[in-house]
Parts: structure tokens; sequence; C-alpha cells
């Protein structure tokens, strides 16, 4: 009975990993530009089993929140992160959304964080 036990949980763990690895990528598509302030930008957060599917839903995303000029800015495996101010940007990604977000911000040390996700 045991070993049923084991050998169910085990399964169980194999399909769940699947399920959730889904979409391997993510990425920020953002309507920002030289003067707008971080609470000014627009973005879209977008998810794909592709870089490139993921890209075109990030801008997919962010036309669907009313921005009109909108662009790709970073795309990720776990976490991104996109941070600005009215003259500069930087981004960042990585395992957590701590790291994506630290990493934006050494790029660009006087901005906020205008969008960070993690899927």
């Amino acid at each position: 009975m045991f070993h049923k036990i084991r050998l169910g949980l085990l399964v169980a763990t194999i399909v769940g990993l699947q399920v959730t690895s889904a979409f391997a990528f993510g990425a920020i598509a953002v309507n920002d530009g030289q003067g707008t302030s971080a609470e000014e930008a627009g973005y879209g957060v977008g998810w794909g089993s592709s870089r490139r599917e993921a890209e075109r839903d990030a801008i997919k995303t962010c036309h669907a929140a009313g921005n009109r000029t909108c662009e790709v800015a970073v795309w990720f495996e776990r976490c991104g992160a996109y941070a600005g101010d009215r003259v500069n940007y930087g981004i960042g990604y990585g395992k957590t959304k701590r790291i994506a977000e630290q990493m934006a911000l050494k790029d660009c040390p006087n901005c906020k964080v205008i969008v960070s996700d993690c899927q």
C-alpha cells in the first residue's frame, strides 16, 4: 500500500510540473517616452510558450490598456521588471521579482519600478 501512495505522489508531482510550465516566457511592453513620469507610463505583461509569443501578447495587452505606442522592453523566463523616470529606464530579469527589480534599478538608480511580474 505504501508503494502505491508513493507512486501516486510521484505521478502527481510530475503532472503538476508539466502543467505549471505551460508558459515558458514572459515579456513586458511599455508605452514610455522622454518626459513621461513613471506614474504616466503605460505597460502590458504577456505570456507565451515562446519568446515571440510572449512579446506579441505583451504588446497586445499594452494596447488593450489604452496605450498607443507599445514596445517590448524586456522578456524573461522567470521574473522581469521595468523601471523608469522622465529621462532614463532600466530593465531586469531573474529568478525572483526582487532580483529583477534590483537589476532594473541598478541601471537606473533614480528610477521607480513601473512594473514587475513573475510566472
